[in-house]
Order: C-alpha cells, then structure tokens, then sequence
C-alpha cells in the first residue's frame, strides 16, 4: 500500500473471496460504518435489466433471454455464458463499459460527501479486471467451500458443478488470498464475523489515516 489512490483521503477497498462467499455480507457491515460501497453485481444486475443492453442480447439470443415479466432471464444467461466463453466474453465487451462508467460517476458522488469514510468495491472480478491496482486495500473473504456452496445453493439455485464451472474463469483462491492486506473468515455465526469485519474496517482507517500523514 502506497499513497492513497482517492483524494480527500479516502481509502479505496477492494473485496475479493471465492463465489458465495459473503462478500456483500462484509461490504455491508463496511457501509453501516461510513463506506460508500460499489456492488459490481449490483451493477451488472441493473445493467442486464436497461433497454439498450436487453434490445442486443435479444438480438444475440432471442427472446428465450427474457422472463415473463419482459426482464432479463439470469438463469438462461448464466446457462448461456457458463457454457460458451466466447458468449461470456462478448456479453462482457458489452456491460463492462457501461459498469465501469457507472462505478465512476458513484466513485465521484462518494468522494465529494463528507460523511463517507471510505470506498467499497465489492467487485467478484476484482483481480480478473484490474481493479485491484487501484485499491488501496485488498480484503479477502475466507469462507469454506461447503458454505460457499450452500449459499449460492439456496441464492442462486446453483448445484456444486455450476460453481466449479464458474469458479474455473476466476482467479484462483490461494491467488487472491496472497495478494490481500487483510482476511475476514466468515466461517463463524453473523456476529463474529461482524466484529471481525469491524476490527479490520478500523485497521484500514487508521493506516490510511497514516498514509495520508
């Protein structure tokens, strides 16, 4: 960790940890303490829903790519791009810009409020895309693989196969456990883990506070 990378001398905070494993769960204990926090997921979930981007996958896919409610079918698109890389990354070509745009214009209205502390990117490709030359902190999520499998599970109708399949076009987890600054195991009930997101949400201010010093 250098010099900080956000003005106003607020730390940039990259979430990193395995598929399901409570990475938003941390990000939120994170924003009830002052972090403005940028969900990727979120990001991507509102973008798949806009006019612009269902008009093209319609035109890529068909209308097998909306639900009954005229909305972007996620479990056909995951089905899609889980199973064709050439699918997953023409359908990143087409949201990442617009992700990132967004991240930009949320990282700009954070930085001018003077009630946030800090900022979250709770990114699942936060390695994959770069992001993380640009944090200021890396924090991984450590959180069992059974675990992990039983949220995606019960979130997202996932079976184990469909996370391996996934995880496979992620960076390894021993990966991105070497290159954080600071773990948070969720392998504990919610109130531990909170604590524990709270020390190092702490550690982080003050060696930010530090840095800026």
């Amino acid at each position: 960790m250098g010099r900080l990378r956000a003005r106003a001398g607020k730390p940039i905070i990259g979430l990193a940890g395995g598929i399901g494993s409570g990475k938003s769960t941390v990000a939120a204990v994170f924003g009830e303490l002052g972090a403005g926090v940028i969900s990727s997921d979120q990001l991507n979930h509102d973008e798949l829903d806009s006019p612009e981007v269902l008009s093209e996958l319609r035109m890529w896919w068909g209308d097998r790519i909306l639900d009954a409610e005229g909305r972007a079918a996620r479990d056909v698109i995951r089905g899609i791009v889980g199973s064709d890389p050439l699918a997953r990354r023409r359908l990143e070509q087409l949201v990442h810009p617009r992700i990132a745009a967004r991240r930009q214009a949320m990282m700009a209205e954070f930085l001018g409020n003077e009630r946030i502390r800090a900022i979250v990117w709770d990114s699942p490709l936060l390695f994959e895309a770069g992001l993380d030359a640009k944090c200021d902190f890396v924090v991984f999520v450590e959180s069992d693989v059974e675990s992990r499998l039983a949220r995606v599970g019960r979130e997202r109708g996932w079976t184990r196969e469909d996370l391996e399949r996934f995880e496979k076009v992620q960076k390894p987890l021993d990966f991105k456990r070497e290159r954080a600054d600071y773990i948070v195991d969720n392998n504990s009930e919610m109130d531990v883990v909170r604590r524990r997101a709270e020390d190092v949400f702490s550690r982080i201010l003050t060696a930010a506070k530090a840095s800026c010093g």
